[in-house]
């Protein structure tokens, strides 16, 4: 059994594209400390799945999958969860989100006001790097003012990354991106950081993304 069901997750997360990985590791942080999964390679995120919820791994994994949209893959592996599994929503094959916030082709949202422009990608963990790399010791600023972090939580970041700026910031972007879940996409971060102190080119590279 444990063999099958390893088989089976292996094979679940071999039908997910790196970014949607990323966000099922995301979920897993919640669950399994960060450091265990944050380099995790898919074989590896298995071992530690079967090793933390032994029995009940498919189903940890079938819950993180209908959160980030991809019921497809729930259905075709045919894995266990609590409750039932609404029909796929047609054209998103791929579990993109579908938009709920008005009509895709008016570019605007529900009420006439006008939607800023749209760019899907999701952020990976090299883009914010990118970012956290130019934001610079204004980065608790950034943090409270532009993305609605909580101060403590900024604190606790420069606690457990002692002497290292970059990694303060990337952090936080990180912890950004846990909260926004689907909606951290570039254009999302561009309009938070459009009116923050920062150096231009960050703007300039998420505009390009």
């Amino acid at each position: 059994m444990a063999r099958d069901e390893r088989a089976t997750l292996l094979e679940v997360y071999q039908e997910l594209p790196e970014e949607q990985f990323q966000d099922l590791k995301y979920h897993l942080e919640r669950q399994i400390p960060a450091g265990l999964v944050l380099q995790a390679s898919r074989p590896e995120v298995c071992r530690i799945l079967l090793q933390r919820f032994p029995g009940n791994s498919l189903r940890v994994t079938a819950r993180i999958l209908r959160q980030i949209g991809r019921l497809d893959l729930i259905q075709r592996f045919q894995l266990p969860l609590e409750e039932q599994i609404p029909e796929e929503t047609p054209g998103e094959p791929n579990g993109d989100t579908p938009n709920v916030t008005g009509d895709p082709t008016s570019g605007h949202h529900p009420g006439g006001i006008p939607a800023p422009p749209v760019n899907p990608r999701r952020l990976t963990e090299k883009d914010l790097m990118e970012v956290a790399q130019r934001i610079g010791k204004e980065w608790q600023e950034v943090g409270i003012k532009h993305l609605g972090l909580e101060q403590s939580r900024l604190e606790q970041i420069q606690v457990e990354n002692p002497n290292n700026s970059i990694m303060w910031g990337f952090e936080m972007l990180r912890e950004w991106q846990r909260r926004e879940r689907h909606e951290a996409t570039a254009s999302r971060l561009l309009a938070c950081l459009e009116h923050a102190r920062l150096d231009p080119k960050i703007l300039d590279f998420l505009q390009n993304l």
